[in-house]
């Protein structure tokens, strides 16, 4: 299981920390036309949306492989499941039930991290 959890971690990390390098560096109108969501926020709001998902993207990996406040593992895992939670939520609201399926994934995915790592599988 230990080995599936650091897969699926270095998965996470990857996708995460990609889809917020790329809303943090690009500007709001390059990012419309592949993620309408950004029309609904100000630039600052997709940027700080960028720069959390990039963070717990590292979260995912860096406190576990330095072992240095591994606790930021589980605890960026669970943050991300809420930021994917809102996610949902927001696009069930605008009745984009397209778009929902791929938070949906995402979310059980780092709320599965989040359980393992807080519960019964410690690093």
């Amino acid at each position: 299981m230990n080995v599936f959890l650091w897969i699926l971690q270095g998965f996470l990390a990857l996708a995460f920390i990609a889809a917020g390098v790329i809303k943090t560096i690009q500007p709001k109108e390059k990012l419309a036309p592949k993620m309408p969501w950004v029309n609904d926020f100000s630039p600052a709001m997709v940027k700080f949306v960028g720069i959390a998902e990039f963070l717990g993207g590292v979260g995912l990996i860096l406190p576990a492989v330095t072992g240095i406040a591994v606790v930021l593992t589980p605890t960026a895992a669970a943050a991300l499941a809420l930021t994917m939670l809102l996610a949902v939520i927001y696009h069930a609201r605008k009745g984009e039930w397209s778009t929902i399926g791929s938070s949906v994934v995402f979310l059980i995915l780092t709320a599965i991290v989040a359980w393992a790592r807080f519960g019964p599988y410690p690093f």
